[in-house]
């Protein structure tokens, strides 16, 4: 996209970008000058449209994120503001869930339709995907790529699918923009901490440019950005109320539920991992804390077992086990990565009417992780079906076996092995070589990309299944399985894992045969040569007619390997994930702009793609907006969108991940704790038979100037998705009895008790279709103070869903709109109806004061509306959780400010969640401990921010 210095200034009418930089642009009194006395404006490219065109606005919604707007922010990185937005939602992916699929990397999901429904762009060109699929599943770009100098502006396509930029748009596009024909040089620099002086963050940007292409002839942008972001604790937030906390027993909930405390005894024949060791009975299969003196049939006691030297941690079980909060001592509120980017361009005018470029963009992060040690009975799965852990035993010689003489089934948190660990790495490339310029009156862009994604990951702190189960439990079929294992086999005959109080025994070579590094990566690729042009033909009643032509090929080929180990289900509670696939897409298409007579335009567009693997498509777009007078204006559009199955849901693999789910079978039999969502094994295999994602999607919008200072714009809008591709819902799996049970787990005592799921068996399937309605609010306002005094804006995003609903193949609806759902997406953040973000600032001289408030509505705690299970989450006494069976609302606050020192100098600083609000309790997502992800500045408290840019 081209910006002149006229479209700038037009913006600048309109200071502080967002969605003001949607409403109509055109001055009252422009319409009022005649056009034989009006000078030719300069004309640029608009995101949504490939027609270069005198209006920065079209029939599309688009929303403006310019410079300013990004420091107004006060984040540091675009991938932090874009998920501030209103109009991103559930299956946003934040760089600070490590202990997901996509750990290290960033993902914007608008209307909630999911980060693989999303298509970014850099300088409306594609960027390769990020190795790890989110979910196992949903391929999408890493924001974290974006280099926050270098940007110019970000341009959001609102309104779904584009026929221009590709028919995989289905929830729209985020068109980042990068600056060029930069001179001069700056440096940039921040740091920053919590009020705890954690979470470190550092910042050193310097941006150089040289040349002017008017007069040079060229001109070279060089951008290199160092981000460091430290790690945060749970341990280190334990004075905020419930963060970070899994034992709730404060807060009025039971420790036998499996949201509660690690170690506690649940049910007979069921219970947690204890850091000490809870040991069955092999009489009664009642289960006993071993550091219980007075455990029911123990052969042998174990005094230095006592849970007090352990923990300190509050106890109070009664079923008698020893509570540890393991997700507050071992786990994070965010990791630590640190990225390096660079990103160069080079422009040099050819000849007058060409021009040839060329663009580098280089990317590398690191990213440590943390979470609890491993527990040694967590089932796992792979292609090969489930795998369970629940039969692992100390032997009947074991010397820790309290039951010594009888084998004793046993549930210990491996806490001498440590925390599990993951260190990620991410190396992205993408380059560009161009040539633009004019022919015969057509203007032509046509350019040859490279982009390229690399993961490496590395984990430590997995438990091996064969060696574990056999170092625990000799017997000869054990020790016969871990054999083939080399480490195993090289360690003394008879070798035995001691546990808890006797863990200082085991060697080092124990340890490493026990718990050995485990990697696997990830590589993605898009090749692609493109071609446009477009010009204009004749005159109608509102002006020329604007054409434009275009086509583009691409490769596309992806490949994840899996973690070693769960190829064949042997790393305990580690999931599976592993695709393989390439495609050749090849794609035309055509745009019309027809100003028909002053004041409306009608536009159409229409893109033909050959998919190598799942054939055609045609996916067409239409849209008007008229403006009956300079004031007020009307705008709509109709499209259609396609998506083609991803690798990792046709292609060769499969996925074997955790999701949260009750166990409506055994619940209604009596056993308690079944009656609660708890971790559940769900195994996924591809279906080559998936059809490809078909989506319609409708814009209708009116953008009202009363005044010259007020710019209002309102939206509604609907995208509706058929043979949308998902996993199976885990709770419907559940109904239909599609799972691997343990019937060795049945409480005998309870007549037709199945056992425990094992996992929830399930295949990518094609929904029937899904249906997102909304409306979004844009408002703009300011008043000049007078004199000495600056003036004062006001800017207002709002998104409101009145429906996600999604349709199922038996014809079962769930909206999800407003409730906690669709929990087998990303984090289970749910899906809030209402995303609010306001904006206050005052500008006086050199100084600069906004305040950014951003507001998440009440979410309803129940899986869909009128989920007939009701609340999923329930405190002791039987009661819904949270009270009233919804998860509060969340208000933060920004502050953020600029005085320009020097006019050379600025200095900036950020205070963020100004008032220190703690983010509400929530029991079910599984993305954090006890507060939603959406939240995140809550659980992170006051954060501060002081930097300096300096100019050359």
């Amino acid at each position: 996209m081209i910006e002149t210095v006229m479209s700038r200034c037009m913006r600048c009418l309109f200071a502080g970008g967002g969605a003001a930089g949607v409403v109509l642009l055109t001055l009252p009194a422009h319409a009022q000058v005649p056009p034989q006395q009006t000078a030719q404006p300069t004309r640029v490219e608009v995101t949504g449209s490939r027609i270069r065109r005198a209006e920065a606005e079209t029939a599309s919604s688009v929303l403006t994120l310019n410079r300013a707007d990004i420091e107004r922010s006060g984040k540091t990185s675009v991938a932090e503001l874009l998920q501030t937005l209103a109009v991103d939602n559930q299956g946003s992916v934040p760089t600070t869930f490590g202990g997901g699929f996509a750990a290290g990397a960033s993902g914007i999901s608008l209307r909630g339709l999911g980060a693989a429904s999303t298509l970014v762009l850099l300088n409306g060109r594609r960027v390769a995907p990020y190795g790890l699929a989110d979910d196992g599943q949903k391929v999408f770009s890493d924001l974290n790529i974006i280099p926050t100098d270098a940007v110019e502006r970000v341009e959001i396509l609102k309104d779904g699918a584009s026929a221009i930029y590709g028919s995989d748009a289905i929830a729209g596009v985020v068109n980042v923009i990068l600056r060029r024909d930069f001179q001069g040089t700056t440096v940039r620099g921040s740091l920053g901490t919590s009020k705890e002086f954690d979470g470190n963050d550092g910042l050193l940007a310097i941006t150089h440019g040289m040349g002017s292409l008017d007069t040079d002839k060229y001109n070279v942008l060089l951008n290199l950005e160092y981000k460091r972001h430290g790690d945060i604790w749970y341990r280190d937030r334990a004075d905020r109320d419930h963060i970070g906390r899994a034992d709730l027993r404060n807060y009025g909930f039971s420790a036998q539920q499996a949201l509660g405390g690690t170690g506690a005894i649940t049910t007979r024949n069921a219970a947690g991992n204890a850091i000490n060791g809870n040991v069955r009975n092999p009489f009664t299969l009642n289960y006993y804390n071993r550091g219980n003196p007075a455990g029911v049939g123990f052969t042998r006691t174990f005094p230095g077992a006592a849970c007090g030297n352990f923990t300190s941690h509050p106890q109070g079980d009664p079923g008698g086990g020893c509570l540890i909060d393991a997700a507050q001592l071992y786990n994070q509120v965010q990791p630590q990565q640190e990225n390096l980017t660079f990103f160069g361009r080079a422009a040099m005018q050819v000849r007058p009417e060409i021009e040839a470029y060329g663009e580098l963009n280089l990317y590398t992060s690191k990213s440590d992780s943390s979470s609890t040690p491993s527990a040694i009975s967590g089932s796992v799965g792979y292609p090969g079906g489930p795998v369970s852990n629940a039969g692992v035993s100390l032997g009947a010689a074991h010397p820790d076996n309290p039951y010594f003489g009888s084998a004793a089934r046993l549930r210990y948190l491996a806490a001498d092995v440590g925390p599990r660990t993951s260190h990620i790495e991410s190396d992205f490339v993408r380059a560009l070589a161009g040539i633009k310029g004019s022919f015969a009156q057509w203007e032509y862009d046509s350019a040859l990309l490279y982009s390229r994604n690399k993961v490496d990951s590395e984990r430590n702190g997995f438990l091996q299944r064969d060696v574990a189960f056999a170092l625990l439990n000799p017997s000869a079929a054990n020790v016969a399985a871990a054999s083939a294992n080399p480490a195993y086999a090289a360690l003394p005959p008879g070798s035995l894992w001691r546990i808890a109080e006797n863990a200082g025994l085991n060697s080092p070579a124990l340890y490493a045969a026990l718990a050995p590094t485990i990697s696997n990566d990830a590589k993605t690729s898009i090749a692609q040569i493109d071609f446009k042009a477009s010009r204009e033909f004749g005159q109608l009643g509102g002006g020329a007619l604007g054409v434009a032509l275009g086509g583009e090929y691409r490769h596309e080929k992806t490949e994840l390997n899996p973690t070693t180990g769960t190829e064949r289900g042997n790393i305990i509670g580690l999931g599976y994930s592993a695709y393989k696939g390439s495609r050749n897409v090849a794609a035309l298409y055509a745009e019309v702009l027809a100003p028909v007579i002053k004041g409306l335009e009608l536009s159409g567009a229409l893109r033909a793609d050959h998919f190598s693997d799942v054939g055609d498509s045609y996916t067409p777009k239409f849209g008007f907006k008229w403006t009956p007078q300079s004031t007020i204006a009307l705008r709509g559009t109709y499209a259609r969108g396609f998506r083609a199955p991803s690798a990792a849901e046709n292609g060769v693999g499969g996925l074997a991940a955790f999701s949260s789910a009750s166990d409506p079978v055994r619940c209604a039999l009596g056993v308690e704790a079944a009656c609660d969502p708890a971790a559940v094994a769900i195994i996924t295999s591809p279906n080559p038979a998936l059809e490809p994602e078909k989506s319609k999607s409708m814009n209708l919008g009116v953008i009202w100037d009363p005044l010259p200072r007020t710019s209002v714009s309102l939206d509604v809008w609907q995208i509706k998705r058929k043979n949308e591709i998902n996993q199976e819902q885990s709770d419907a799996a559940i109904a239909a009895g599609h799972v691997a049970r343990d019937a060795s787990t049945a409480d005998p005592a309870i007549p037709g008790d199945p056992g425990a799921i094992t996992a929830v068996l399930a295949n990518y399937v094609n929904s029937a279709q899904s249906k997102v309605r909304g409306a979004d609010l844009d408002a703009r306002q300011s008043f000049d103070l007078g004199a000495g005094r600056g003036t004062l804006s006001f800017d207002a995003k709002w998104t409101h869903l009145f429906k996600w609903l999604r349709i199922e193949q038996d014809g079962s609806e769930r909206d999800f709109a407003g409730t906690h759902g669709n929990c087998d997406v990303t984090n289970c953040v749910g899906t809030p109806d209402d995303r609010v973000n306001l904006r206050a600032t005052w500008e006086m001289a050199a100084w600069r004061v906004s305040a950014n408030v951003n507001y998440r509505a009440p979410i309803d705690n129940t899986f869909f509306k009128d989920d007939p299970d009701g609340c999923a989450t329930h405190f002791a006494n039987g009661a819904d959780a949270p009270t009233g069976c919804k998860l509060a609302s969340f208000t933060s606050v920004d502050l953020v400010l600029r005085w320009k020192a020097m006019p050379r100098l600025e200095v900036f600083g950020t205070v963020q969640n100004l008032f220190d609000k703690v983010a509400p309790l929530d029991p079910l997502t599984y993305g954090a401990t006890s507060y939603n992800p959406l939240d995140y500045s809550g659980a992170v408290g006051r954060f501060f921010t002081l930097g300096a840019r300096y100019a050359f």
